[in-house]
């Protein structure tokens, strides 16, 4: 399976870097997964803001944007802050990542389990079903589940593709102006196959 850190629809604008052994254990902290969510979500911030929110001290967020930083994650905001209060950011690449390079190896494979783990647990705490929103973004918003399709892992692929098409239709040229009213937008796509169980 390959799983995009972000998905190819932003490839278009961005330079593509390949997650390697050493990169996906950088990455594959419970804390560090969530840091680079708000700053990927929300934009540079000091590790006053995250620490705010995750209930952590400034000191162990610092510890973790730094490792971020060393693996290349995110990056210091020259020009902003102090001495005492560096501004991050997040590096503005697309991130790949082949799981399947990884299964057979045992030094790699439990932090690969813990960020796929972690991933998904991200993608389900996302807070809109818990924010007020008017009617035409309630009904303009969709969680769908698709369960009778079969298939082999060609047409799975060639599925993915074209919902990825689908979605870089939709993504904006950079520079573009949006729309008036326009808000960010989360599409969340999971697909995998499921072990058939016998009825007996």
């Amino acid at each position: 399976m390959s799983d995009e850190v972000e998905p190819k629809a932003a490839a278009r604008h961005k330079p593509v870097r390949r997650l390697d052994a050493r990169s996906l254990r950088g990455l594959a902290h419970p804390l560090r997964m969530s840091i680079l969510e708000m700053l990927t979500l929300d934009g540079p911030a000091t590790a006053t803001g995250p620490s705010a929110r995750l209930g952590e001290n400034t000191g162990t967020v610092s510890w973790h944007l730094r490792h971020l930083a060393q693996h290349g994650f995110i990056e210091e905001e020259t020009g902003r802050g102090t001495k005492r209060e560096r501004w991050w950011r997040v590096v503005e690449d697309t991130k790949v990542l082949e799981t399947a390079e990884f299964h057979d190896d045992p030094d790699t494979r439990g932090a690969l389990s813990i960020y796929m783990h972690e991933l998904v647990q991200q993608y389900f705490s996302r807070n809109y079903l818990s924010e007020s929103w008017d009617g035409d973004w309630q009904r303009a918003g969709a969680i769908s589940d698709w369960r009778d399709l079969r298939m082999t892992p060609a047409q799975l692929k060639s599925l993915n593709d074209e919902l990825m098409a689908v979605i870089a239709r939709h993504t904006p040229e950079p520079g573009a102006e949006a729309a008036p009213g326009a808000l960010p937008i989360i599409v969340q796509i999971q697909s995998f196959p499921r072990k058939e169980r016998g009825n007996g």
